[in-house]
């Protein structure tokens, strides 16, 4: 696992503040859910590098621009609560209604959820099921190839089931300016 912490994340905040990560987390606007399945291990982003490599990069300068305020949770099989803001790759399938179910707990208001994916949950069915608990809503970012539409029609009816818009970052290029531009919206 990777233990780098990221300038702006919840735990470079805790450190340059002399807080807890929790006391951090209070001050959190947003709840950004990344997708850290085997898919993003595909080549086909900025570069010919990995989705997940590129979305590192833009999810670093997320909370650069944003220090303090955003929260990350990756999933696979798993979630993981990453407070230094740089989620592990875990390479597994996308079980995404677990990770709306360990996120849930911060449905409070005033706090905003984004989901990066390519779309593409083990049980589509549950995951929407869960989505439809929320009180706050889910915006969606599809990072996938556009040869996939499913992927991103899954994440419109997500999104849709909780009020939430989807955007395309497309290839994860533009994964902070369009976080940045839901949470200002």
């Amino acid at each position: 696992m990777n233990t780098d912490i990221v300038p702006g994340s919840l735990a470079a905040i805790a450190r340059q503040e002399s807080r807890s990560i929790a006391e951090t987390f209070i001050d959190a606007q947003a709840v950004i859910v990344v997708d850290v399945s085997g898919s993003m291990a595909s080549q086909d982003s900025r570069g010919g590098r990995s989705r997940y490599d590129v979305m590192l990069e833009e999810l670093a300068a997320l909370q650069a621009n944003l220090p303090g305020r955003v929260a990350v949770v990756a999933f696979s099989d798993r979630p993981v609560f990453v407070p230094g803001g740089q989620p592990p790759f875990l390479n597994g399938t996308t079980d995404m209604a677990m990770a709306l179910r360990f996120v849930k707990p911060a449905d409070v208001p005033g706090m905003r959820f984004v989901l990066v994916s390519d779309g593409q949950p083990n049980d589509p069915d549950e995951t929407l099921a869960v989505a439809r608990t929320f009180r706050q809503r889910i915006d969606t970012i599809y990072v996938g190839p556009e040869e996939r539409p499913a992927g991103r029609a899954f994440l419109e009816r997500l999104a849709k089931a909780s009020g939430g818009q989807v955007m395309t970052a497309e290839r994860v290029n533009l994964l902070a300016q369009t976080t940045q531009h839901l949470l200002s919206a």
